[in-house]
Order: C-alpha cells, then structure tokens, then sequence
C-alpha cells in the first residue's frame, strides 16, 4: 500500500473538490433550467399528473422546490446533501415516466437514462456533500 504524502494528498483532495463541484454546477444549472420553464405557478400538466397518480394537486407546488430551491442551494454549496436528496427523479418517474421504466428508447439505449443520470448523480452528492470548493465548505451545515 502506498503512503501519499501530504502534498500528493493535497492534490487528490483539490481533484476531488474540483469533481464535486463540477458535478453539482452540471446537475444544478439542468434542473434550475428545467425548473425554470415552470414558471410562474405550477403547470397545469403537473397537477393532472399527480391527480391521475390519486395524488393531491397541491403537490404540484414541490415541483419548485426540487426544481429551483434545491438546484440553488446545490450550485452555491449550502446544504447539499438535502439539496440532492429534494433532487429526486423519483418522483417524475414515477408520475410521468412509469411506462418508460424498463424500456429501451429509439436509438436503443434506456428510455429514462437522463432522468437516472440526474438521480444517481444526485445521489452521489447526497453521499459525498459538496466538498471544499462551496459556501459552505467542507463541513458546513449538510454538507
């Protein structure tokens, strides 16, 4: 086993930081943009969407929370580990994509691979937090 020392850990580390923030400006840009268009109050396709689903329409209203709010927060650093737990594909999946979920799209690859590119991305930085390069530093609050 190799020892780093501390000026090869620094630099692994400063990689690192620099992976995490490119990830969470990548993820974080996408979905405020797809929130974005969302605007101003929720969309009526959203609130048929969770009827059809025997959800409350007023639900609806999360939309922008995971869409805006979160994306926020994961792009200047603060409380990025719920950040990315809001920024759950889950639920558009399960609302809008259900019949897509284990099926291939046109060009052969996976129907959803957008939507579970963002959730497992978001799921990473749910596990790592945001790293050094944040407002919030490496050990900020949820981060």
């Amino acid at each position: 086993m190799a020892i780093l020392t501390n000026r090869a850990a620094d630099t692994r580390d400063r990689g690192i930081d620099t992976a995490l923030l490119i990830l969470r400006l990548v993820l974080g840009l996408l979905i405020l943009l797809h929130g974005i268009s969302k605007l101003p109050p929720p969309p009526k396709e959203i609130a048929d969407m969770l009827a059809h689903a025997n959800l409350p329409a007023a639900l609806a209203w999360g939309a922008y929370v995971g869409e805006i709010l979160a994306p926020i927060l994961l792009i200047i650093g603060v409380w990025t580990r719920l950040a990315a737990i809001v920024i759950n594909m889950i639920v558009a999946v399960l609302t809008a994509h259900t019949g897509q979920l284990f099926s291939l799209g046109n060009a052969g690859g996976y129907a959803l691979e957008l939507q579970a590119m963002y959730l497992f991305v978001a799921l990473a930085l749910a596990f790592t937090g945001a790293g050094r390069l944040s407002v919030g530093g490496r050990y900020g609050p949820m981060n």
